[in-house]
């Protein structure tokens, strides 16, 4: 994983990264003074810049990071272990150092490495343990009380695999392993104008912009109130690549493909905004005036009964006062006017997408969400060339059967395949390779096909039907002889 970085790949300060604590994963932007809690452990990440991507660290007292020096690994030779462990009772009475003891420990600033070793040497037991439990004994205790940190590039690979682990739901359960299938089922590569509709948390359209690394173009279908794309944010991409990322609803797919479409039907809700915020503005305008009418009239009356310096101060006073409102008038006339570019540039960005869309020769398209598949592939499958591509994914089997039935009654598709990854993680060590206790139940289902142009509009189904109807021409023969 951490090899596909690239060599000597240093953290830079606004970057975003990842942390790893052993099979644990957390996704942070790299900012300094800033307090980061990751598996019950806080730190700051301040001496973590100008680092190369893939060191370890050590959390250290105050919660800096220090890197972790290579210690070597003491020898087996010297190592006591027993037969086997029918004779050992966990009864919690075999470890002399109590918590207060081990809280001493790291009051006093003792590493967790020298913890470890105190907890070995104070066990009644681990000399009676075999070599592998001692192993296994080690092992446990370092994850508790050794606090080191490895911060990596994100990737893929590992984003993927830091949601499915922490909050799956919100990529609707979409394992690693189909996300891996469906960027080689798709043909995901650079130079590809790709349709992409997916509510997955942006992180199937970061693995795509990842691998199509910044060339072609992606047009990102969405639902009401606009694409999420909070995953795709923490793949750190540079400002390069979203230039060719473009946005279209779906509520407008319909209108496109009936010829009705028009760009003053294009984002209503956000040129409703503009008068609104001009009346807003018009209002900022007019009270500022009002206010500063009221206080030239107190200031004049202030003036008359005080003296001379006082008058000066007052002056003075209701001079700032009206430089600070006219900074704040030029402020929001400002932000008013940084709205209406935006809303201007998105508006433009949709046009682009719209005609990108119409030239309806897309090389894939790729449906991955909590909604019915099947309307949207069968209106989104009008725009993609033909001999293309297209995947489906969905947690569940039942909405893909349908969608399978609907495409090969439709037709002007082949080779339609409804697929489901199994996956097996195997522990690798030595004298002791197996699978793990623990496997995922299940990574969703996959939908996949190639787009071909239609014959005569017919349908597989109905071509299917035509030739069991149809006698074959040698039973024909014979019946034309039996008759005659």
């Amino acid at each position: 994983m951490e090899g596909s970085m690239g060599p000597g790949v240093r953290i830079r300060e606004g970057d975003c990264a990842v942390l790893k604590r052993d099979e644990v994963f957390k996704a942070v932007p790299i900012l300094k003074r800033r307090k980061v809690i990751f598996e019950k452990q806080w730190f700051y990440l301040d001496n973590a810049i100008g680092r190369i991507y893939g060191t370890t660290f050590e959390v250290t007292s105050g919660g800096s990071l220090q890197p972790k020096k290579e210690m070597e690994e003491p020898t087996t030779e010297t190592k006591e272990a027993g037969t086997d462990n029918r004779n050992i009772v966990d009864d919690g009475k075999s470890q002399k150092l109590t918590h207060d003891d081990i809280k001493a420990l790291k009051d006093k600033g003792i590493k967790g490495q020298e913890i470890v070793q105190q907890l070995i040497e104070n066990s009644t037991t681990f000399r009676d343990k075999t070599e592998f439990a001692q192993d296994k004994y080690i092992k446990k205790k370092k994850k508790k009380y050794e606090a080191v940190i490895t911060i990596v590039k994100p990737s893929t690979r590992i984003l993927s695999t830091m949601y499915y682990a922490r909050e799956p739901g919100k990529i609707n359960h979409l394992r690693y392993d189909t996300l891996a299938q469906m960027l080689t089922l798709g043909n995901i590569r650079a130079g590809n104008k790709m349709i992409m509709m997916e509510t997955c948390a942006g992180l199937v359209l970061g693995a795509v912009m990842e691998r199509m690394g910044g060339y072609g173009s992606i047009i990102q279908m969405y639902p009401q109130g606009g694409p999420v794309r909070a995953a795709t944010s923490c793949f750190g991409f540079p400002a390069s690549f979203f230039n060719s990322l473009y946005e279209f609803p779906l509520s407008k797919v319909d209108s496109l493909l009936s010829g009705t479409f028009s760009i003053e039907t294009l984002p209503s809700e956000s040129e409703d905004n503009i008068p609104a915020e001009e009346e807003s503005n018009g209002s900022l305008d007019e009270k500022p005036a009002s206010i500063q009418e009221t206080e030239e009239e107190s200031t004049t009356e202030a003036a008359m009964e005080s003296n001379q310096t006082e008058e000066q101060e007052t002056m003075d006073l209701a001079a700032e006062d009206t430089e600070n409102k006219e900074s704040k008038e030029k402020g929001n006339k400002e932000n008013i006017r940084e709205k209406q570019r935006k809303q201007q540039e998105r508006r433009k960005k949709l046009v682009e997408a719209a005609a990108l869309l119409k030239e309806k020769n897309a090389d894939g398209l790729i449906v991955a969400g909590r909604f019915h598949p099947t309307p949207l592939l069968l209106s989104l499958l009008e725009f993609v060339a033909p001999s293309r591509p297209f995947v489906v994914y969905c947690q569940y089997k039942e909405p893909l059967l349908e969608c399978y039935t609907k495409l090969r009654e439709k037709g002007g598709v082949i080779n339609l395949k409804l697929s489901e990854t199994w996956l097996r993680n195997y522990q690798v060590l030595p004298d002791r390779s197996h699978p793990k206790l623990t496997m995922s139940g299940g990574g969703g289902y996959l939908l996949s096909g190639i787009t071909v142009v239609m014959d005569k509009g017919k349908s597989d189904v109905g071509r299917l039907e035509a030739e069991k109807t149809e006698e074959p021409t040698s039973k024909k023969r014979k019946l034309e002889e039996l008759h005659s």
